[in-house]
C-alpha cells in the first residue's frame, strides 16, 4: 500500500476546493519521492551502502514479492532496471504518480471526482472532494501531535513532515501566525534529521536513510 503517498496528498486535497494545495511544480516531484519513500518503509529499495559496487548515491533494489499496489509497482519497476539517484527516479516519475495516487484513491472509495471544466484541447481541471474524514482527521492529528505536541512521529507522519518540509510545502496544509510557522519549521527540521528513528527496527532505519536521499533531490 502506498500508505505515504496517499496520507501525504489527502492531506493535500483537505480544503474547501478540493484541490491540490501545491502546484504541480511541486506536488509532482513531492508525489514521486513519497512514492520511493513507500517502498523504502516496505525494504524494498535503499541508498547503496559504501562497500557495494554501485556509487553510494544511487537507490537500489531489495529482495521481495512483487508488490500488488498498483502505485508503487511503476516505481520499484524503474529501479529494477538499474541503479539510479533519487533525482532521477523522481524525474522519471514525476509525471505520472499523481494520477496513480488519484486514480487509487478513487477506486478505494476516498475521494470523488467532481469535472469543473470540459476542454477538448486543454487538460480538464478537477476537484476532488473527501469521501470520508476517517483516515485524513486521523493524518491531521498525527501531524499536529508531532509539530506542536511534541510526540514521537510515527514513521508515515515523519516522511510527510520531511518531504513537505523539503519543498516548503507546510503552508499547503497549515495555516498559522509567524511565531507558529517558526515552530513549525524547527519542528519540521527536527524530525527531518531522523531523530523520531528506532535504531532497532530495520524498516524506520531504511526509511529514514532513504528519506534523506529524496529530501536532497526534492531541495
Amino acid at each position: 500500500m502506498a500508505r505515504i503517498a496517499e496520507d501525504l496528498l489527502l492531506l493535500l486535497l483537505d480544503n474547501g476546493a478540493a484541490q491540490p494545495g501545491l502546484e504541480p511544480g511541486r506536488l509532482q516531484p513531492l508525489l514521486a519521492g513519497a512514492v520511493l519513500l513507500d517502498l523504502a518503509y516496505d525494504c524494498r529499495v535503499r541508498p547503496a551502502l559504501p562497500d557495494e559496487p554501485v556509487p553510494a548515491d544511487r537507490l537500489v533494489v531489495l529482495t521481495g514479492p512483487p508488490p500488488l499496489d498498483p502505485v508503487v509497482r511503476p516505481a520499484l519497476a524503474l529501479l529494477q532496471e538499474a541503479p539510479m539517484t533519487a533525482g532521477v527516479a523522481i524525474s522519471k516519475l514525476r509525471k505520472h504518480t499523481e494520477d496513480r495516487v488519484l486514480d487509487q484513491l478513487l477506486r478505494t472509495g476516498q475521494i470523488h471526482q467532481i469535472s469543473l471544466s470540459h476542454n477538448r484541447i486543454r487538460r480538464n481541471s478537477y476537484a476532488w472532494p473527501l469521501a470520508s474524514r476517517t483516515r485524513v482527521d486521523r493524518v491531521r492529528a498525527a501531524l499536529l501531535a508531532a509539530l506542536f505536541d511534541g510526540q514521537r512521529p510515527d514513521p508515515v507522519t515523519a516522511a510527510i513532515v520531511s518531504l513537505l518540509h523539503a519543498v516548503q510545502g507546510l503552508g499547503a496544509v497549515l495555516s498559522l501566525n509567524d511565531r507558529g510557522w517558526q515552530w513549525v519549521v524547527n519542528q519540521a527540521s527536527e524530525i527531518a534529521s531522523g531523530t523520531w528513528v528506532d535504531d532497532e527496527k530495520m524498516a524506520d532505519v531504511n526509511l529514514a536513510v532513504t528519506t534523506a536521499a529524496v529530501r536532497a533531490a526534492l531541495a
